[in-house]
């Protein structure tokens, strides 16, 4: 075996991508000295985007003060390479910022407009936004805002909507906003096909993990959907609620569409393009890559799917080696796997085995390079 690419998510809760990809570059090295080992940490646009970009590329790490979902001071981090920014929208309104004082209907998604700003003034003319993970549920009105974008009420007051005040928007200004992002390209990564409101919509599917009970659901659903019809008016933006991917980080999607003239699109392809994943395919003799678990989720746009698409186009097998293997995990053969692999060797549960996570994957995988090493 000349060469290999090492391309995994992480297993959240015990191994970090990072982690993963140490491990299986010291393991084929061991087996195949003299093997060219390409090692990639991924993350499909959540949570450890920014830090997998640091170490897979090199990325330059940058740090600048923003507001949290409460406006409150913070220090958040965004990745930059070249005139690309990469950007968590976690980072600044990321759930466990607010421990124990939950509620979408007050939170801001403020502090991801005031990251995006940094970024472009730090020379940035594209920005891949990592949507997921938020305490908001504002329709990405505060990022809006801190971008330029004016809010009116009823009485022409100039105001910074949150889930509760969605309903009280009247008209909407972009203008200022789109003068200072006419040459800045914005792609916002979304694995999530959601509609803006509805029985499947932001608030309904996401709002009730981020502190919202039965009442305040129906009523950040309304504000949604009140909102929408006012951007369908104000924007001339046909039927904006129902794009795929809408609903994506309480509204974020939409109003990253309406309000930045940002682009949707699935997060690991987005990353795959920056990495340039299809020249590094070339003369590889086989990709290993892993997730915590693979199961009929993971054929929906997930980081073992987008790799597959890649590697079958050029008929390169595929091995993917994971936590654990649930029902469906099959469907994955049909995009591209060749071979799956759970790592949990004593047929025990998950958390049973959690805490030996490093030792089973690394002993899995030294069966797996067994095989290839006796064919060759």
């Amino acid at each position: 075996m000349k060469k290999c690419i090492v391309i995994s998510d992480s297993f959240k809760g015990t191994l970090s991508s990072i982690e993963i990809c140490q491990i299986a570059e010291k393991t084929i090295k061991d087996m195949f000295p003299d093997s060219q080992v390409i090692a990639i940490p991924i993350a499909d646009g959540g949570e450890g985007t920014v830090t997998c970009f640091e170490k897979a590329i090199g990325a330059k790490i940058i740090k600048t003060t923003v507001n949290n979902p409460y406006n409150q001071k913070i220090i958040a981090n965004y990745a930059k390479v070249g005139h690309k920014a990469i950007i968590e929208m976690a980072s600044a309104v990321g759930l466990p910022m607010v421990g124990q004082n939950k509620n979408p209907e007050l939170t801001s998604t403020y502090g991801v407009g005031e990251i995006i700003s940094h970024a472009i003034n730090n020379g940035a003319t594209e920005i891949l936004l990592g949507l997921g993970g938020s305490a908001t549920n504002d329709l990405g009105c505060g990022c809006a805002a801190a971008l330029g974008v004016k809010f009116f009420d009823k009485n022409g007051q100039s105001f910074i909507p949150v889930g509760k005040t969605l309903k009280d928007i009247a008209n909407i200004d972009v203008s200022k906003a789109k003068e200072y992002l006419k040459d800045i390209k914005i792609t916002a990564m979304c694995d999530v096909k959601n509609p803006l409101y509805g029985e499947n919509g932001a608030a309904c599917i996401f709002a009730p993990q981020k502190g919202a009970d039965d009442e305040m659901v129906k009523r950040l659903d309304e504000g949604l959907k009140y909102a929408s019809k006012i951007i369908e008016k104000e924007l001339n933006i046909k039927d904006i609620a129902n794009i795929e991917g809408a609903g994506a980080a309480g509204g974020m999607g939409a109003g990253c569409i309406a309000f930045l003239g940002a682009k949707l699109k699935s997060g690991i392809e987005s990353i795959l393009d920056i990495i340039e994943f299809d020249k590094l395919l070339e003369n590889t003799d086989f990709v290993l890559t892993g997730e915590g678990r693979i199961d009929s989720q993971s054929v929906q746009g997930k980081v073992i799917s987008g790799i597959a698409k890649r590697t079958k186009a050029k008929n390169i097998p595929l091995i993917a080696l994971v936590g654990s293997i649930g029902d469906g995990a099959e469907q994955a053969y049909n995009l591209g796997v060749t071979a799956m692999f759970g790592i949990d060797r004593d047929a025990s549960a998950f958390e049973q085995f959690a805490d030996k996570s490093a030792l089973y994957y690394e002993k899995t995988l030294r069966d797996i390079l067994s095989v290839i090493k006796a064919k060759i």
